[in-house]
């Protein structure tokens, strides 16, 4: 029996920690990783907030390192000073923003290193820019093995940045299916009178930020409006998050007369209920890794209509559990809404096939087994002998 010190450690580095999907799929590994098996720390290259606080262990320490903005390179010093006083078996980076970590826990002297891609960001929607991309490859002989959330992104790993297939493991996020489960009983979302019990409640749950392109869901729901008069009287939109295009969308429904019709109470903590009052889920990315939201909304039983960008065909099967839509095309996106409006009985048949689909391929155990493994595959033997002991 190994000590509490006697557990291997590990770093994960990432840019900061707040709210949004890569953090979330951080917060439901940690949390349902065995506590016997590893320690976690989480150290910020910028900042953290209480969205900490949804890691369900209490021996978890956050740092943070303050990271100045431009090419002040003196938060390198910082890193490497608290990974030789934390000495971590392993470090974890994740994503392009925390990649210089791999360099400075190399200097550090930590051996088992693992970098892991979520997705990628409005400024390089298809990893192709070539100076991230020097970065990248860079990197790659100080990285020990990969982690991809998605096939999108490992293959992309493999055939542009060029790490070899073996250095990768392709591991899906999992979602909680007892946290997120189908509705039970009335529906209770919005203000007063917000939605009845008949409405079509059309839902996304999201950083509001520029590469979700949560105006074109606006405008699809507008154009929904224009195509199908009776769909005032069923049709509501709900939008949960905090960004910077939560004014954008606000303003677009003033201009539609359509406000009433909608409500974007910006950033909640009870996602899980306002999940399970939803009836239609949407997500219009212009970019995507494995979308957390797309599987807790599937988990809830319900549909997925989804752009078709990265990881999100791996998940939304079209025309049995939702319908994958073109990039940036409201017109495609009011269609597929039309459909679900008019076709109550394929809204539940979808919605059943997400929830099973959630059961059958995407549990929280598969996911928490693949980083199990990934992790032991860098570590020493004997610290691994020990770790399985």
């Amino acid at each position: 029996m190994m000590t509490k010190h006697e557990i291997p450690l590990i770093a994960h580095i990432v840019h900061h920690f707040r709210v949004g999907g890569m953090e979330n799929g951080m917060v439901n590994l940690i949390s349902h990783m065995p506590e016997e098996r590893f320690r976690h720390v989480v150290i910020c290259l910028d900042d953290y907030t209480d969205f900490r606080a949804r890691i369900r262990r209490s021996d978890v320490d956050f740092y943070a390192l303050a990271k100045p903005a431009g090419r002040d390179v003196s938060w390198y010093f910082r890193l490497w000073r608290l990974l030789r006083a934390l000495s971590p078996d392993i470090v974890h980076t994740r994503n392009l923003s925390a990649i210089e970590g791999q360099f400075v826990a190399a200097a550090a002297g930590i051996r088992a290193r693992i970098h892991g891609e979520h997705g990628r960001d409005v400024f390089d929607l298809h990893g192709k820019n070539r100076k991230y991309n020097l970065l990248r490859k860079l990197a790659r002989p100080f990285v020990g093995h990969y982690i991809a959330v998605s096939r999108d992104l490992e293959q992309w790993l493999i055939g542009t940045v060029g790490v070899a297939p073996q250095r990768v493991s392709q591991i899906y996020n999992g979602v909680d299916s007892a946290l997120f489960h189908p509705r039970e009983g009335a529906r209770n979302i919005g203000p007063a009178g917000f939605a009845a019990e008949d409405a079509l409640v059309i839902g996304s749950v999201g950083r509001m930020a520029e590469v979700k392109d949560y105006p074109s869901l606006v405008r699809a729901f507008i154009r929904l409006l224009e195509i199908e008069p009776a769909a005032r009287q069923r049709a509501r939109l709900v939008i949960i998050g905090e960004g910077i295009a939560r004014e954008t969308c606000l303003n677009l429904l003033r201009d539609a007369n359509a406000e009433q019709l909608a409500w974007l109470p910006g950033e909640r903590k009870d996602v899980p209920e306002l999940m399970r009052n939803i009836d239609l889920f949407v997500l219009p990315s212009l970019g995507e890794g494995i979308s957390n939201t797309i599987l807790e909304a599937m988990s809830c039983g319900l549909p997925v209509v989804a752009t078709r960008v990265g990881g999100n065909p791996e998940l939304v099967e079209n025309a049995h559990t939702g319908m994958l839509v073109p990039v940036s095309d409201p017109e495609s996106l009011a269609q597929s809404l039309l459909k679900y409006f008019r076709n109550e009985n394929m809204l539940h048949l979808h919605g059943q096939a997400s929830r099973a689909r959630i059961e059958s391929q995407f549990s929280m155990q598969a996911m928490v087994r693949g980083y199990l493994s990934a992790y032991e595959s860098v570590l020493p033997r004997s610290i691994a002998g020990n770790a399985d002991n």
